[in-house]
């Protein structure tokens, strides 16, 4: 199956959502203008990382601003992934919510892995599942789009989690992400490390510019499941895009099948 998927490497304004959505327009007629089927944003791209305003700003089950987000998928035709803070009863959830071409909203996963730096530990509840998606045909123009995992920014940290992933039949992994220039070193050798030994697609979609003393690495990149990066970006605002064939997948596995020589005597299967 050939899926065009895009990766928005956006500049985002930290607790401005009208321009965030603007920006994210943008974004999304670019890519339809390229035929693109799913767009992945980067991680809390409207609100930008407000983490002190989390509660204020925070999507409610019934708030009026879905419209506006499922708008940017209908409008233009095409999935679109990213994450957003989602407010239930009284926790706050950094979740990456996706919808359909139709603006439907067809899947969520919710960020297991907190980053106690950024504050997020005091403002956000983590998720408790691992999520390895099917998008049915309102996702993909061929049809139905099976084994998706999903994943956000400081999550690329743990290894176990992508393995999880893979185990539990991933063959394209989303990652939208706000990972700062600092460690930019780490984002490039993280991404390609998580595709490579799990054999998979990887579609990362980081934050880009500065919003007070943070300078956010951009770099957003996807990855083939060789690790090899198929489209790249450097610093400046850009929409990556490139068609991939998911069927390469079992390709690549079969001539190189690493899976099968795990060790799962001693660790385990990777499946939890």
């Amino acid at each position: 199956m050939k899926l065009t998927v895009a990766a928005a490497q956006l500049a985002l304004k930290d607790g401005d959502e009208a321009a965030n959505l603007a920006t994210a327009r943008q974004a999304c007629e670019e890519a339809a203008a390229r035929k693109v089927e799913l767009l992945v944003l980067p991680e809390l791209w409207l609100s930008g990382y407000d983490l002190e305003h989390a509660r204020e700003l925070a999507l409610e089950p019934d708030d009026s601003r879905w419209d506006a987000i499922a708008a940017l998928a209908s409008d233009h035709g095409l999935t679109v992934a990213g994450s957003l803070m989602v407010r239930e009863g009284h926790g706050v959830r950094n979740a990456l919510v996706i919808f359909d071409r139709s603006g439907h909203r067809v899947a969520r996963y919710d960020k297991l892995h907190l980053f106690p730096p950024g504050g997020e530990v005091e403002h956000l509840a983590p998720g408790d599942s691992v999520q390895v998606i099917s998008l049915g045909p309102g996702a993909a123009q061929a049809g139905d789009l099976d084994g998706v995992g999903l994943a956000i920014c400081y999550d690329l940290r743990f290894p176990e989690l992508f393995r999880a992933l893979r185990g539990r039949g991933a063959t394209l992994i989303l990652l939208p992400a706000q990972w700062p220039h600092s460690r930019l070193a780490h984002w490039s050798l993280l991404v390609r490390a998580r595709a490579v030994e799990n054999q998979v697609f990887l579609v990362a979609a980081n934050r880009t510019g500065r919003d007070g003393a943070i300078r956010y690495a951009g770099h957003s990149v996807i990855l083939d499941p060789w690790g090899e990066a198929i489209v790249e970006a450097g610093d400046p605002a850009a929409v990556l895009s490139a068609t991939i064939d998911l069927d390469s997948v079992a390709q690549v596995r079969a001539r190189f099948p690493v899976w099968g020589d795990r060790r799962i005597d001693l660790f385990g299967a990777g499946q939890t």
